[in-house]
């Protein structure tokens, strides 16, 4: 995770040098969020911690990214290089699967659940045969597309314009005019900037 109070770039890039030198097949670089509801998100707010900067996480993603690519580690999601993890690309996909414990989330058919956060109150349920899902949702068709969208257009492989309306499709070609968005074969993707960009791209795809 990049962006912390105090951190420099060059910090970050001994630390992604250091990620390197083990030979990993896979790296995944976030930027740091701050969360509403948590200490880092009350520290922000007194004044005692700096917000990450746009400008200094920019510069970040664009140096790891270069030096991921110039260890034989390309992008295949915005925040994920190297061998592709099956695992992840079933959330980003769209495909079903199970979570089991406390506050695992779970996707079957179209229908969305999660359990209860706590261990012990989970755990109990559980130990009575009880569900322990804590609440649930049934994803329309519009829904599960637009998840689609915002989803696959994070990937390398691209976006099949086929998941647009017609309105997202006039979005798509202006935001090729501004360079955030190109064809990979018949796939719409994201270039570098577009990266940079990746919600504002997916909230015009999804008017």
């Amino acid at each position: 995770i990049y962006g912390a109070h105090g951190e420099t770039d060059a910090d970050w890039e001994a630390s992604v040098r250091a990620a390197l030198a083990l030979e990993p097949e896979h790296v995944s670089a976030y930027a740091l969020v701050v969360e509403p509801g948590t200490r880092l998100h009350a520290r922000v707010r007194a004044g005692d911690v700096r917000a990450p900067d746009d400008d200094a996480l920019a510069r970040r993603y664009e140096l790891a990214d270069d030096l991921f690519a110039a260890a034989g580690l390309p992008w295949y999601e915005i925040s994920n290089w190297g061998e592709p993890c099956r695992h992840n690309l079933g959330y980003w996909r769209g495909y079903d699967w199970w979570g089991a414990g406390p506050g695992a989330h779970s996707h079957l058919d179209g229908r969305r659940w999660w359990n209860l956060k706590r261990p012990l109150a989970w755990a109990t349920r559980v130990r009575n045969g009880v569900s322990p899902a804590a609440g649930s949702e049934d994803l329309d068709a519009e829904t599960r597309r637009f998840e689609r969208v915002m989803l696959g257009v994070r990937l390398a492989r691209g976006l099949d314009p086929a998941e647009l309306d017609e309105a997202g499709r006039q979005q798509a070609e202006q935001l090729r005019a501004e360079g955030l968005l190109a064809y990979s074969g018949p796939y719409l993707a994201l270039t570098r900037p577009g990266r940079l960009l990746a919600d504002h791209v997916a909230r015009r795809l999804t008017p």
